[in-house]
């Protein structure tokens, strides 16, 4: 029996990986270019603590919401100020008309919700029957959760679900045969 190889009679290499079915889904080809911006409401309050109504709706009104434009927005307070619900309401309605997300919360919060949104949209329907390996190793500052995300929304479509590289690939799913 000859073994298997990855060279073909006229001595070439085989690209076996690029000549399989395996699909690779990559999420850094989702990863949103877009400036994150941690916005940290405390300096909009009386010695940093103290929400004052009037005094809060008129800092506000004087800030420039134009420099939050096209960008993600993460909104919080860094102090232990206790700051009521509609205090982050009334600055979302401020950034709203100018910003691409906004959530309260935290920059690595943002990212998750950013890739929440992106992987809800996407048309899975390339996968249907096929493998799939969901890429490791990413240059970009994917979340995990973002991988969580991405296994979740693939399985109803992909014949398998794998993690890592083509190489070397760690086995998640395989879907059960119909009888």
């Amino acid at each position: 029996m000859k073994p298997e190889t990855n060279i073909n009679s006229d001595n070439e290499i085989i690209n076996r990986v690029a000549n399989s079915v395996l699909q690779v889904f990559d999420l850094e080809d989702y990863y949103p270019e877009e400036e994150r911006v941690a916005l940290d409401i405390s300096a909009w309050l009386w010695e940093g603590f103290v929400l004052k109504e009037k005094e809060f709706r008129e800092t506000l009104k004087g800030h420039n919401w134009e420099q939050y434009s096209n960008k993600y927005i993460a909104l919080y307070c860094s102090t232990d100020a206790i700051v009521p619900a509609w205090a982050y309401m009334l600055v979302t309605v401020h950034l709203q008309p100018f910003a691409k997300k906004i959530i309260q919360g935290t920059v690595d919060e943002l990212n998750v919700a950013v890739y929440q949104d992106i992987l809800a949209r996407l048309d899975y329907t390339e996968y249907t029957g096929k493998p799939v390996i969901i890429k490791g190793c990413s240059r970009k500052p994917v979340p995990q959760e973002a991988y969580v995300m991405a296994a979740a929304q693939l399985m109803p479509y992909a014949k398998s679900l794998m993690f890592g590289e083509a190489c070397s690939s760690v086995p998640l799913y395989k879907k059960p045969r119909s009888v």
